[in-house]
């Protein structure tokens, strides 16, 4: 029987998202400093102004290489819980059973302790068991515009500095220059799960929940 939440702190209860988070922003904020800094040391070759760091949480260097990377983060995540639902890898800690339905798979019945959109029912319901990938989704559109936006505005600081012209958003999107920030990113989120996919058939780490366990056999597909 699982103990009460009351027998855990709230640090033991929620230590990997507080990690996490901490890692986040200290490795946030160091890329503001270090992008600022970069940054002003490219104005300064071009002969320009350096800016303040206020300024510079404006700017689209700093708006494109965030979402840059936020974008890809969302796309990894949003396309691994769809395909999970049907892909399967034989042997991987990341796949469902080849044969057998899991819990994930069964309908959900309202009860007391349900969330309440389970206890609503109709489209409410609908919405709530596809809402991890629609956020997911919403997410990554977002910083992929955000991104696109941002690696504009950066692109056009660089002309008007080379005094060569500007570009429209639109006709920005036919440059060679956003594709490449994005694809970067893509193929090196894509290569991350492929290898958590495969290495989970044959390698172990004792007591994570993304580990087999240990003496499971190559082939048992699922955790």
């Amino acid at each position: 029987m699982a103990k009460p939440l009351k027998s855990h702190s709230f640090l033991y209860r929620n230590s990997l998202s507080l990690v996490f988070l901490f890692i986040f922003l200290i490795t946030f904020i160091a890329q503001t400093i270090t992008g600022w800094k970069t940054h002003n040391q490219e104005l300064l070759d071009e002969n320009a102004q350096a800016i303040a760091l206020s300024v510079y949480l404006q700017s689209g260097h700093f708006i494109s290489a965030t979402f840059e990377n936020f974008e890809s983060e969302f796309l990894q995540m949003a396309l691994y819980v769809l395909l999970t639902i049907k892909l399967r890898q034989i042997g991987s800690a990341e796949s469902k059973s080849l044969d057998e339905e899991e819990e994930v798979d069964r309908e959900p019945v309202p009860s007391p302790d349900a969330p309440w959109p389970v206890r609503k029912g109709g489209w409410i319901l609908i919405l709530y068991r596809n809402s991890l990938g629609l956020t997911f989704f919403t997410l990554f559109f977002f910083s992929w515009g955000m991104h696109l936006f941002g690696s504009w505005q950066d692109y056009n600081v660089s002309q008007m500095l080379s005094n060569k012209p500007t570009l429209t958003i639109g006709s920005y999107l036919g440059e060679p220059r956003f594709w490449f920030e994005t694809f970067q990113n893509w193929q090196s989120e894509f290569l991350s799960v492929l290898s958590i996919v495969l290495l989970t058939i044959y390698l172990r780490q004792k007591g994570s929940p993304e580990s087999k366990p240990v003496d499971a056999p190559h082939m048992e597909t699922g955790k």
